[in-house]
């Protein structure tokens, strides 16, 4: 028997707008959370506990500045790296590439044309 996964309306609708991402391209939690009419940290929560990444992309979601955030609720040097490591490789196989520093090195790979009827 499969195990059954609870997820919220609020999560709900996050994973719906995620779904919307194109591959190679990425959006930002500022932007979620604009259309979702909520907070980025909020976005940031809905996604740490994506129990269906990667079919669920969470690993599009990047920070507004350009870099690329956490994943699966670590940043870069917490504790170990290697959630930072797998979402850049995640990336990286679409197209979508950072620098050294995990900075975004094309923007024009920013998305954030949600169609909000769908949610």
């Amino acid at each position: 028997m499969a195990k059954q996964v609870k997820v919220t309306e609020y999560q709900t609708r996050v994973y719906t707008l995620l779904q919307q991402i194109p591959e190679g391209r990425i959006t930002s939690y500022a932007a979620m959370s604009k259309a979702l009419q909520s907070s980025p940290r909020a976005v940031g929560g809905a996604l740490r506990s994506n129990p269906f990444a990667p079919e669920i992309p969470c690993h599009r979601c990047i920070a507004s500045t350009g870099h690329i955030g956490g994943f699966k609720g670590d940043w870069e040097k917490v504790p170990s790296g290697q959630n930072q490591v797998s979402k850049r490789k995640l990336l990286a196989e679409e197209g979508v590439l950072f620098d050294a520093n995990g900075m975004l090195m094309d923007k024009s790979r920013f998305w954030d044309d949600f169609n909000l009827q769908r949610l």
